[in-house]
């Protein structure tokens, strides 16, 4: 039993680094703080508690940790300062050396915040309950609410692939998920909170059903038949667990957008085997060429690491060629850093770390080309646009079906809002259209 008394009226600020993921259970961190008698307020106010949902993907993640763990106590020394998610998960030793952290909670955790709250004294060293994700049954499901448009569903959590450069099994456990039915009263319940669209979202969510006996395809046709909700978006998903029948689906579906984001880490078959990923350069190309025969006009997000241990120019350079040849509309690049715990710190040949920065800056001016290209074959078209409360130099901003971002004249009551939109004119980035209502 939750004593409200104890938490009465006490601000609780939060902060979240890193994937969408984090965003959904933030969510539902707060929701559950709210409950019990918390009130929210902005990040950078003075706050009785502050909540940081913590990254580790890259050593630029656990900077970023660091800085806003310290924001938080220099805001306010006083407030009772909580750290969860994958850095404090993985890295407890280094959040405890921070002076002025209070409660440390792990990936399993942080779902159950209330219960590790004994009061809000601070005491001379933290309270630290991370337990052994590795064996973790336990699926814990929420959404993100807040924002009425777009909702963040966690359908699953955890990997079984262990690929060479990655921590996330180590951060987040192996896989699991609910089963289709709780997957389902889930979603109603996000759908009740006025979002328009619901984007599915795990570590790994091709994997959905694993532990269930259940799939992802057939997740995807129950959640299509669900009233209430206009659209769905797939988030990222392994390129061996995105079938031909799942794109065929989506072609066909009502409800789920053409829009798939689809991880590759490195266009050389040699970089993919060192990286102890499930698929080749071939599969991919494959997966690609399907969507586009059946549905042309999709947009495909892409992801792609560079700079890893064992990537020669030469393997470097079939990456680039590779990217080249395939119909694509947006890189999503990550320069690799050394994680620690991983396989991938045995390969003993090292890019330097300018040379990473310096194939990134390559990748983005190639990502940045294929997305102007895309962009452009729908100008002069007409979209159905969900509008968002996103302002920018008078105008608002929402995304087509197929994830084109495009803005109009501001109007206040667009916002959470579907309209038939003309696409006009590019943006100078070729990242944006302006368009005009019909």
């Amino acid at each position: 039993m939750i004593d409200r008394a104890v938490f009465e009226n006490k601000k609780v600020a939060f902060f979240t680094l890193g994937c969408k993921l984090n965003f959904s259970e933030t969510s539902g961190i707060a929701r559950q703080m709210l409950n019990a008698g918390f009130q929210k307020v902005n990040f950078n106010e003075v706050a009785d508690v502050y909540v940081i949902n913590t990254c580790t993907v890259t050593e630029i993640a656990d900077k970023k940790c660091r800085q806003a763990i310290k924001r938080a106590i220099k805001k306010n020394p006083d407030a009772y300062i909580i750290v969860t998610g994958c850095f404090a998960q993985i890295k407890p030793g280094d959040v405890s050396s921070i002076e002025g952290v209070d409660l440390i909670l792990g990936s399993n955790e942080k779902m159950d915040v209330l219960e590790y709250l004994n009061g809000l004294e601070k005491k001379k060293t933290p309270r630290v309950f991370t337990g052994n994700i590795l064996k973790t049954k336990d699926f814990k499901p929420t959404y993100s609410s807040g924002d009425r448009t777009r909702c963040f569903l966690k359908i699953q959590d955890g990997c079984d692939y262990f690929c060479s450069y990655c921590t996330i099994p180590l951060a987040r456990g192996l896989s699991r998920s609910g089963t289709i039915n709780e997957t389902l009263k889930l979603a109603k319940e996000a759908i009740e909170t006025g979002a328009k669209e619901i984007i599915l979202t795990g570590v790994n969510i091709g994997d959905f059903g694993k532990n269930t006996g259940e799939s992802f395809f057939g997740l995807i046709k129950e959640l299509d038949k669900l009233p209430g909700v206009e659209r769905y978006r797939i988030s990222s998903i392994e390129p061996n667990l995105l079938t031909n029948e799942i794109i065929e689906f989506v072609a066909g579906a009502e409800k789920i957008m053409p829009h798939f984001h689809i991880p590759l880490q490195s266009g050389s078959d040699k970089i993919l085997k060192l990286m102890k990923r499930k698929y080749d350069t071939a599969l991919f190309a494959s997966r690609i060429e399907h969507i586009r025969k059946v549905l042309p006009d999709a947009f495909i997000g892409v992801d792609v690491i560079t700079g890893v241990r064992g990537e020669s120019k030469k393997l470097y350079r079939e990456t680039v060629d590779f990217l080249e040849s395939i119909d694509y509309s947006q890189l999503h690049v990550f320069t690799y850093s050394e994680r620690p715990d991983t396989r991938a710190l045995e390969i003993k040949e090292a890019v330097p770390v300018e040379e990473r920065k310096e194939r990134s800056r390559q990748l983005h001016e190639l990502s940045e080309k294929k997305t102007r290209a895309f962009y452009k074959r729908f100008l002069g078209t007409e979209a159905k646009v969900l509008f968002e409360k996103t302002m920018h130099d008078g105008e608002i901003y929402g995304f087509t079906e197929n994830y084109l971002r495009v803005g109009v004249p501001y109007d206040e009551s667009l916002i959470n809002q579907i309209r038939d939109v003309k696409l006009q004119i590019m943006s100078f980035d070729g990242e944006s259209i302006s368009g005009r209502l019909k």
